[in-house]
């Protein structure tokens, strides 16, 4: 491999004893004839099959998400307490082990912090004489270290921590070491005989995410899935086992996605208001960029439909060509609807301005329609680094303009003859004010 490439891997090896991480440069596509979602999908396979009791997380590096683990799905599940986050557990790991469509699943709530819960016998303790307080003051002091007062020195005030020796409190035995006071009889009292330890397994950090107690569901995304499919289908599982999820959030990628995909709508209708606001100051009407508009929705045909043939996905780059083909698609309607206007200023009438402009706009139309079109060819045909993302681009905007074109055809004239019958030419008003200067002038009444 050579290193300085775009492609690479950070692959995450574990187990019960430890784990590592380690990056894997690709060599340059020139020189090798499989992708990096091939190459991964082989690790995971290979991964999972010869290396028994580990477990393997393949990361392929991407250039929109930064800060997140590497892996595209990130799921976060909030809770009102640790213990049901445990629980939660266990029936997210489940649905993954059942679900193809995500591949190397990791939760972040792994008890593997071993602990020792001591319970107090409160009974025995009560006949014994000794107060739970005194309990777990002591356990405090000789166990964790407590501060007890304060003393100078030299004009520097110094803490006085009391605490066993370190090797007098490491084991659960040495507490058999450790006394208390009765204060009904004034002896001394073992607390092996007053409570039980119990050896357990807790989480080594407590995670929380936006202020609530939560767990990390991270895994990649399956050839063949998009990060939308196994969102949808994640979060309707979850809801439907685990009622009581006080939250589901999202990080990394997939918070990008969710955001980008919520975004979209306001970025397209803000395109379509700029587009109709600017056509309406250029026209002097609101009818006429109304007419140029309708081309829109066709061209928004065509790009899902390139989408769907291509077996592409609709995704951050298929949102860029949409956004595209709102400038693209009205300017086959301009060229029809400007010249009609132009017939009509110079005395035309609507249907006979229409027949004109469309017969005379046809080749225009058609030239630049296809002119367009090619031009997204070499993005659809591309191949190298970031290939997949050019060839999105690309179907988007060809099948976007071929539609968009041969529509135009049809759909702008006919609501043009059926709703420009109510607006006046551009040039009507200059004109009447001509005509009135002319009469003017010659001497005859204007009417």
């Amino acid at each position: 491999t050579e290193t300085g490439e775009i492609d690479r891997f950070l692959i995450g090896v574990g187990s019960n004893f430890g784990g590592g991480f380690g990056i894997v440069w690709l060599a340059p596509w020139e020189k090798r004839d499989v992708s990096s979602s091939q190459i991964a999908s082989e690790l995971r396979r290979k991964f999972s099959q010869y290396v028994p009791g580990a477990f393997a997380m393949i990361f392929e590096s991407s250039g929109l998400s930064r800060g997140s683990s590497g892996q595209e799905f990130q799921l976060v599940i909030g809770g009102a307490t640790y213990d049901d986050l445990g629980r939660f557990k266990q029936v997210i790991m489940e649905e993954l082990n059942r679900y193809e469509g995500l591949v190397s699943p990791d939760i972040d709530f792994k008890e593997t912090l071993p602990q020792f819960k001591v319970s107090i016998d409160t009974v025995r303790a009560a006949d014994l004489g000794v107060s739970v307080q005194s309990i777990g003051r002591t356990l405090e002091a000789m166990m964790g270290g407590r501060k007890v007062t304060t003393f100078i020195n030299d004009g520097e005030e110094y803490d006085v921590v009391i605490q066993a020796d370190q090797l007098q409190r490491m084991q659960p035995m040495d507490m058999e070491n450790t006394h208390v006071k009765s204060f009904r009889t004034g002896e001394l009292i073992s607390l092996s005989n007053l409570v039980v330890v119990e050896e357990v397994a807790s989480i080594a950090t407590l995670q929380r995410f936006n202020r609530t107690r939560a767990l990390t569901v991270s895994a990649s995304v399956a050839k063949g899935y998009t990060l939308g499919e196994v969102t949808e289908y994640m979060e309707n599982a979850i809801r439907q086992q685990l009622p009581d999820v006080t939250n589901i959030d999202y990080k990394g990628a997939t918070r990008e996605f969710k955001e980008a995909g919520n975004d979209i709508f306001f970025v397209f209708a803000l395109a379509l208001v700029v587009v109709f606001l600017v056509l309406a100051a250029q026209f002097e009407s609101f009818v006429h960029p109304f007419i140029i508009m309708l081309t829109v929705p066709l061209a928004m045909l065509g790009g899902m439909l390139g989408l769907y043939f291509a077996g592409s996905t609709f995704n951050i780059y298929s949102q860029l060509g949409l956004i595209m083909l709102v400038g693209l698609a009205a300017k086959n309607g301009i060229l029809i609807v400007e010249f009609a206007n132009q017939m009509r200023d110079e005395g035309l009438s609507v249907r006979d301005a229409l027949m004109e402009a469309s017969s005379t706009r046809l080749r225009p139309i058609m030239m630049t329609g296809l002119s367009t079109a090619m031009g997204a060819v070499p993005l659809m045909i591309a191949t190298g680094a970031g290939s997949a993302s050019r060839q999105t681009i690309g179907v988007t905007v060809f099948g976007g303009v071929i539609v968009a074109t041969a529509f135009t055809l049809f759909v702008v004239p006919v609501f043009y003859d059926m709703l420009a019958k109510y607006t006046k030419s551009p040039n009507h008003l200059a004109n009447e004010l001509k005509s009135f200067e002319e009469k003017e002038a010659k001497g005859i009444p204007a009417e």
